[in-house]
């Protein structure tokens, strides 16, 4: 499957609905809304063919799985096309990153099994990797959407070893948000952007995607 990636940002975060229709992921989105929320017990992504397994728990690991893939494409992509002006401390970190996403990738796929969703192949042709700005606020919009996507989609999670599991992945991917934030804008990592009045990451809800 040829997924398109397209970054449209509107304001300090990416659309939630944009991020995850133009990443490819936005499709999983909407199967697992139906998933959730029908009897059936299988539905297919719209316009792909591509079914994201029984509803409940692996559906959710399969919607989580499309943004790790997108994700760890995206940092290897930037790992083997450095932009220009890169630092060794931004190098070190970025491939760390890479490393983290790969990690999230791989464990999804051996979580699922013979129930995974094919892997994807996005197209970042629209990402000028060679910038500096562009890349990074690629980086950022990526990693503050897929945080709200775990928090969104975590509470329906049943099983409490997935919850668990998802709950330190979700920790990893806010450390992400907090470096691209701050790479960009320093200071930015914990703006109300991002963190409501209370003091919580911003959750988007499976409808609202």
């Amino acid at each position: 499957m040829k997924t398109e990636t397209h970054i449209e940002q509107q304001g300090p975060v990416m659309a939630r609905r944009s991020f995850l229709r133009y990443a490819g992921a936005g499709i999983a989105g909407v199967g697992l809304l139906t998933a959730t929320s029908c009897v059936k017990d299988h539905r297919v992504m719209p316009n792909t063919g591509i079914d994201i397994g029984a509803k409940g728990d692996l559906a959710i690991l399969n919607y989580a799985y499309a943004l790790e893939q997108l994700e760890a494409a995206f940092y290897i992509q930037v790992a083997a096309t450095p932009y220009s002006g890169i630092t060794a401390a931004e190098t070190a970190l970025l491939t760390d990153i890479r490393d983290h996403e790969v990690a999230h990738r791989e464990f999804f796929k051996a979580a699922l099994g013979s129930n995974a969703i094919q892997a994807l192949t996005p197209d970042f042709s629209s990402i000028d990797f060679s910038n500096r700005t562009k890349v990074l606020t690629a980086a950022q919009a990526f990693e503050d959407t897929g945080v709200s996507a775990y928090n969104g989609a975590g509470y329906l999670i049943k099983d409490a070893t997935y919850l668990t599991l998802a709950g330190k992945i979700v920790s990893v991917e806010a450390r992400h948000s907090a470096y691209m934030r701050n790479l960009i804008t320093a200071g930015s990592f914990a703006d109300n952007t991002i963190i409501d009045a209370n003091g919580m990451y911003k959750a988007q809800t499976i409808p609202q995607y």
